[in-house]
């Protein structure tokens, strides 16, 4: 259980503070239940309902400082496996979303990182699915490392490159 104030990461939504715990009807015909409030760290106008006893759970801890820059070590040696079919690799794109795993987002990221420069070798842009995979990956992976190591979201590509270079395989 997680209290007020903690920091969690929500698949899909990323880092959000828990502003409240609270007990409430959503719907008239619904039960009383206990809900955490989260509010994501980007759009603090945001409010979501996530019930505390949720199985399985859609949040987890964020990452700490010290599990933050471990992760970031680790990069060079996390796997990729390339998909050809389009549908079959969304698929698995969108499982490792909801999966919640930062060694999952890597992966997308490096896994489109390396697609991209073979789409660009052959003249041709990148998919749509791909690019917002990308986007959502790296929107989310950042958003967790930057506020666990305490810098900018917008740093965190810099950071990598400066803690790992070129091994980073994006």
């Amino acid at each position: 259980m997680y209290n007020k104030g903690d920091y969690v990461v929500k698949a899909n939504t990323g880092v959000c503070v828990i502003a409240d715990i609270i007990i409430k009807k959503l719907t008239e015909s619904s039960p009383e239940k206990e809900y955490y409030v989260l509010v994501p760290v980007d759009d603090e106008n945001a409010r979501l309902f996530i019930p505390t006893n949720q199985e399985p759970p859609n949040i987890r801890a964020m990452l700490s400082e010290e599990e933050a820059w471990a992760l970031i070590r680790a990069i060079p040696d996390i796997g990729i496996s390339w998909i050809e079919n389009d549908r079959m690799r969304e698929r698995v794109y969108k499982d490792a979303m909801r999966s919640n795993d930062p060694a999952e987002l890597v992966s997308i990221i490096k896994n489109m990182y390396i697609r991209f420069k073979e789409r660009e070798n052959q003249g041709k842009k990148a998919t749509s699915v791909d690019e917002r995979y990308f986007k959502m990956a790296e929107k989310l992976l950042y958003m967790e490392l930057a506020k666990a190591i305490g810098t900018e979201c917008d740093r965190m590509q810099a950071v990598i490159a400066e803690t790992i270079g070129d091994r980073a395989g994006f």
